[in-house]
C-alpha cells in the first residue's frame, strides 16, 4: 500500500522558521506594538509560537470565519462569526495566517482590517502555497514556501484531525485519507 502522508516540514525545521520570523518581525516593529490576528482554528498554533518569538509587546486578537465543510479551500466566501474586539485606529496589523493559496480570504480580511483604522496591515503566513494564488497577493513575512499539496498538522487539519501533529505532512494520497478520515492516527501515536 503507498504511503498516505509523508513529512514535509518537520518540527525542528517549523521551530527555528518560527524562531527567525519572529525576530524579523521584532526587528521590522521595533519601537512600537503590533497587533498579532489569526483565524480561528488554524492559525492558533502558529500565533502561540511565534508571539513567543516576538521580542517586543504584542496585543493577540482572533477571528473566526465560516466553515467551507471538508473543502480543501474557501473560494474567499467567509462570513466573519468572530472578530477583533480592540480598536485597530493608528494600529500596525499583522495578520497571521497558517497557510495562504488563492490569497482571496486573506485579501478579504486584510481589507476588513484596514477598514477598522489601522496604520497598515500586514500578512505573515507559515505556509505560501503561491502556486494557487488567484490575486495579487504578497505576504510580508513567510515561514515556507508550500508544494501544491494538501497539508495537515501543526494547526492544519482534515476534517478536524491533525491539527496537533507537531510536524507538517503532505497527503500523498488524498482519497485514502478521504475514505478512512482516521488513516493518519498511529503518525499521532508515534509523534
Amino acid at each position: 500500500m503507498p504511503e498516505v502522508a509523508s513529512v514535509l516540514y518537520g518540527r525542528e525545521d517549523i521551530r527555528r522558521r518560527v524562531e527567525e520570523l519572529g525576530r524579523t518581525i521584532a526587528g521590522d516593529h521595533a519601537g512600537r506594538e503590533p497587533v498579532l490576528v489569526t483565524v480561528l482554528k488554524g492559525g492558533a498554533v502558529f500565533l502561540a509560537d511565534l508571539i513567543r518569538c516576538i521580542d517586543l509587546p504584542v496585543q493577540t486578537h482572533f477571528m473566526a470565519i465560516s466553515r467551507y465543510g471538508d473543502a480543501e479551500e474557501s473560494h474567499g466566501r467567509v462570513k466573519i462569526l468572530l472578530d477583533v474586539d480592540a480598536d485597530l485606529t493608528g494600529r500596525d496589523v499583522l495578520l497571521v495566517e497558517d497557510i495562504v493559496d488563492t490569497g482571496l480570504t486573506s485579501r478579504y480580511l486584510s481589507s476588513v482590517l484596514r477598514s477598522r483604522g489601522a496604520a497598515s496591515v500586514e500578512l505573515c503566513t507559515l505556509l505560501d502555497k503561491s502556486v494557487r494564488r488567484i490575486v495579487p497577493l504578497v505576504p510580508r513575512y513567510i515561514g515556507f514556501d508550500c508544494p501544491d499539496r494538501f497539508v495537515v498538522g501543526y494547526g492544519l487539519d482534515f476534517a478536524e484531525r491533525y491539527r496537533n501533529l507537531p510536524d507538517i505532512l503532505q497527503v500523498e494520497d488524498l482519497e485514502a485519507l478521504r475514505h478512512d478520515p482516521d488513516i493518519l492516527t498511529t503518525m499521532l501515536a508515534t509523534a
